[in-house]
């Protein structure tokens, strides 16, 4: 994809994500090799540089309010642990979770706060028990670090489900099970800084055929769209609707052809048309036309919809095959909620639901998967000091397809 550059035993809690890690093997995932020793010693040149007692101190690109006004923040990571793994952060892509979390949104955050759960980089360090990475390794890390690995979700290998809430890559206040002393400053920060630190369960390999400029948006935007359709059971002969061509849409569209189906994609901007298509798309509405619309009434298997601003439900309802689902993953202001009227469900014993992103587990089966069909995001890699200026563009519906940040400029 073309991108441009812009300036318990028998389980236990460890043991759940490393059979995930065997189920992607027998998949064909590309997992790297054994580290062994104890933990290397990061480079001062690299992401970070040593602080006393161990730890790490890095720079990020934070917010400091609810505004855009992103700025150049020094903050300190933990030392490595015998199960971590430090990762000189290379990209970080721009999500518009980031976005609404930023800015309150979803509810009151701390600040300062560095966001980003889209991570791409190089292996710098890691503890001396990690069997999965040695140094040097091309590495992500996505949107969150950490589960009970002890609940009934965690056990069955679906963490990002985890009752008793996972640890999200940034802002969340941190669940009973979590140690404080692992997250400095009392609670997760992002990947918008130049190293990070992670249990070893939770980084997953980055396969050589994939640029790690690239990387960053299947850890989030392509796993969020993946898991539903692989859920709902698309597949070849399926007929599914995409709404929404942006960061998630795009790939959306990749994925469902990719998995067999025809895609009919629904956006609002005329000119992503000749990009719908490209994407894979068969065919292309735009602003809803009434005409298009009802030529596609009650023909589409599955409808995923990622639009991330409140819009009625009922006009993609209506699209759907009896007993067919439209799944929601676009989530804008949790003020305005997305309206629908039952008598749309029930005339044909339709449905709607919602998806989050998938778990560690299924994020290896998609990059084996967007390896052996070539599906990547487009993407505009930017300066990591410029992150501020591109909030305001995600919003306004104006990123072709994912922006990503280069966190070196912040070396």
């Amino acid at each position: 994809m073309a991108h441009r550059w812009l300036g318990d035993e028998p389980v236990g809690r460890r043991g759940v994500l490393r059979g995930a890690a065997g189920t992607a093997l027998a998949a064909g995932a590309v997992v790297t090799s054994a580290a062994t020793g104890a933990a290397a010693t990061p480079s001062a040149a690299g992401g970070g540089s040593p602080a006393a007692g161990g730890a790490l101190d890095v720079v990020g690109m934070a917010s400091f309010d609810a505004t855009d006004d992103l700025r150049r923040y020094p903050f300190r990571r933990r030392a490595v642990g015998a199960r971590d793994v430090q990762v000189d952060v290379q990209f970080s892509g721009v999500c518009h979770s980031d976005v609404h979390t930023g800015r309150g949104d979803w509810g009151p955050v701390r600040y300062p706060l560095v966001t980003g759960h889209e991570i791409a980089g190089v292996v710098s360090a890691v503890g001396a028990s990690v069997t999965g990475f040695r140094v040097g390794d091309r590495v992500g890390v996505g949107t969150f670090v950490d589960s009970c690995r002890s609940c009934e979700q965690c056990r069955s290998g679906f963490e990002q489900y985890c009752l008793n809430t996972n640890v999200q890559t940034y802002a969340n206040a941190l669940p009973d099970y979590a140690d404080p002393a692992d997250y400095p400053g009392g609670y997760p920060q992002g990947g918008y800084s130049t190293a990070i630190v992670v249990d070893e369960d939770y980084v997953v390999a980055i396969p050589d055929e994939i640029a790690l400029e690239e990387a960053g948006p299947l850890l989030c935007a392509a796993l969020t769209v993946y898991t539903p359709l692989r859920y709902w059971g698309v597949r070849r002969g399926s007929r599914v609707g995409v709404a929404g061509i942006g960061g998630l849409g795009h790939l959306a569209v990749q994925l469902a052809r990719a998995l067999g189906a025809e895609v009919v994609a629904f956006t609002t901007s005329p000119d992503k048309v000749p990009d719908a298509l490209r994407f894979g798309a068969s065919q292309v509405v735009v602003g809803e036309d009434p005409a298009l619309m009802a030529a596609n009434a009650r023909s589409l298997d599955f409808v995923i919809d990622t639009v991330p601003y409140a819009h009625a439900l009922d006009p993609y309802v209506q699209l759907l095959r009896r007993g067919a689902t439209l799944c929601r993953v676009g989530v804008g202001l949790g003020t305005q909620p997305n309206e629908f009227a039952n008598m749309s469900l029930v005339l044909q014993q339709n449905a709607i639901a919602g998806a989050n992103t998938g778990s560690i587990r299924e994020l290896r089966e998609l990059l084996a998967f967007a390896v052996e069909h070539g599906v990547r995001p487009q993407v505009e890699v930017v300066p990591a000091q410029q992150v501020g200026s591109l909030w305001p563009r995600v919003v306004d519906r104006h990123a072709r397809y994912r922006y990503v940040l280069d966190m070196r400029t912040l070396r």
